[in-house]
């Protein structure tokens, strides 16, 4: 016999996830999708808020602890049964759960226009990121060389405060400092490490890098903040071209925001192959 069951949200679970959506804020949304209570959806924000239920105030208890773990793993989506996430509630018989992760689109803000900057913007904004070019030179920010209207451009007539008002607090945020010299690097990235943003990586070579982050140490910035950094910034693809270094960097970002390993696929088929 067909469940005819309605699956539609609730209006306000709709309202719940929009109002998340617009603060910024991420959680997970549960939907029980095989048992009794088909459609029936809870949200478990960060912090630990619930709205909506599933059916059953013990399972409700029972899956918000998973729920924690599952927002701490990156996962986008994963399907189990209550017996795998919540093994104490012994009456969940055949019921299965679907966690999705709700969370606004991922933003990235580019420090530098030059050449990798500008080829880095464009294939952010192609693969989904909301991107944000900084520069202070006008010139290089004129909108003849990006036509994407989903690339926000950003003259900075003083680095600092053009970078404080775009990172913000740094949540759901991935930034990449490629100027042109040491000096903007620098107070770029004075900026950056103070925000905390999701993914913070800086371009030029080991000497250069090394100058810039022993001056954010002298600066006061704390070993934790350092170590977030990555740099040289992005993966190691032998890049060469500015928007081949703008594929390592996007890679490594995204590996970064999934928690992917940033290693070849195949690697374990040629390991086999040795054995």
């Amino acid at each position: 016999m067909d469940d005819k069951r309605d699956l539609t949200p609730s209006p306000l679970i709709t309202k719940t996830i929009t109002e998340l959506l617009e603060s910024g804020s991420v959680a997970v949304v549960i939907t029980v999708v095989v048992g009794d209570q088909v459609g029936a959806k809870l949200i478990v924000e960060e912090k630990g808020t619930t709205s909506g239920g599933l059916g059953d105030a013990a399972l409700d208890a029972a899956v918000v602890g998973y729920a924690s773990s599952f927002l701490a793993s990156r996962l986008e989506t994963r399907m189990m049964s209550v017996n795998e996430c919540a093994p104490e509630y012994v009456a969940a018989g055949e019921t299965f759960l679907l966690f999705e992760r709700i969370q606004p689109a991922p933003r990235l803000v580019i420090c530098g226009a030059g050449h990798v900057g500008a080829a880095l913007a464009k294939l952010a904004s192609f693969v989904g990121y909301h991107t944000t070019l900084i520069d202070d030179r006008a010139e290089f920010l004129e909108r003849e060389r990006f036509p994407d209207r989903q690339i926000h451009l950003v003259v900075a007539t003083d680095w600092s405060r053009s970078v404080r008002d775009v990172v913000g607090d740094g949540r759901g945020v991935a930034v990449a400092v490629v100027t042109r010299g040491h000096n903007e690097d620098e107070i770029c990235m004075r900026e950056v490490v103070r925000a905390n943003p999701d993914y913070v990586g800086l371009i030029g070579s080991k000497r250069r890098t090394s100058i810039v982050i022993e001056r954010l140490r002298e600066g006061g910035a704390t070993g934790e903040q350092l170590k977030k950094i990555r740099a040289p910034i992005g993966l190691d693809i032998g890049a060469v071209s500015p928007e081949e270094v703008a594929l390592a960097i996007i890679s490594e970002i995204v590996a970064e925001r999934h928690g992917g390993k940033g290693g070849s696929l195949s690697a374990w088929r040629r390991m086999s192959d040795m054995l």
